[in-house]
């Protein structure tokens, strides 16, 4: 198959961490990428980074929470490379709090993002891809604290199992199109997120020193370590490719076997 006629991908929240990894992995494959994000100087970044090795890419600014922005993605993504074949809904953050002080601003702040977000990217890439007739890919980024509780990130957890849940009515919803919707899980993995984590987790009382918190997370990982971005895009690009057309509603564990399904 020529690049050409792979289509487009959008990456949301592709800027830095595991959506620029998963971006720069579907360039190299060969489809054109979208990097979908609300920051426009790391946005742009990330985009010359696959331009320069040869890839195909533009920028879009884009806040999930704003469906107008996300069609808009959609729309340019059409325009450049020809029809929408992957939706990778990866945009998502956290801000710890103790269970019993967690407040509704930051429920609703994490849901909007990390549950509504990945709503409004399913729902624009599916009409789209139903638009054109072609059977496309959808796939979010859930996390293993959407299969497991953790007392100082509620809200975190609850918005990660509203993404398998969304997951899994997507699927139910779009197969009569062809149309396949896919989660993967994440565990510990060295971002920026982390580093966010770290600080506030230190902030809070909850650790004690710098880099205790991933430390401390990563303590039970039976792989022995915490994962990297690099671990996570295999995964992606096989849920991407005609390898996984007869797979839906599933979301697959990337977490070193933290949890164990």
């Amino acid at each position: 198959m020529k690049d050409a006629d792979k289509g487009g991908v959008i990456v949301t929240g592709a800027a830095r961490g595991i959506g620029l990894a998963v971006a720069q992995s579907a360039a190299r494959t060969g489809y054109g990428v979208v990097i979908a994000d609300i920051d426009e100087a790391a946005g742009t970044k990330a985009t010359h980074s696959i331009l320069t090795k040869g890839g195909r890419a533009i920028f879009c600014k884009v806040d999930v929470t704003d469906r107008s922005t996300v069609a808009a993605a959609v729309t340019a993504c059409e325009t450049e490379f020809e029809f929408l074949h992957g939706m990778v809904n990866n945009a998502g953050f956290n801000r710890p709090m103790p269970f019993l002080e967690t407040t509704e601003e930051n429920w609703t702040k994490i849901m909007a993002v990390n549950g509504l977000g990945v709503l409004i990217g399913m729902q624009e890439a599916g009409k789209a891809m139903i638009a054109t007739g072609h059977k496309g890919k959808i796939i979010s980024t859930a996390s293993m604290a959407g299969r497991t509780g953790f007392g100082d990130f509620a809200p975190y957890c609850a918005s990660k199992a509203s993404v398998i849940s969304l997951t899994q009515a997507a699927a139910k919803a779009l197969a009569p199109h062809g149309i396949t919707v896919n989660a993967f899980a994440p565990g510990v993995v060295e971002t920026d997120l982390w580093v966010t984590l770290d600080r506030d987790l230190m902030e809070m009382g909850a650790t004690s020193a710098p880099g205790q918190a991933i430390k401390d997370f990563s303590a039970g990982i039976p792989l022995g370590r915490a994962s990297r971005p690099e671990d996570i895009f295999g995964t992606v690009d096989f849920l991407l490719s005609p390898a996984s057309d007869y797979m839906t509603g599933q979301c697959l564990m990337i977490d070193g076997g933290m949890i164990m399904q």
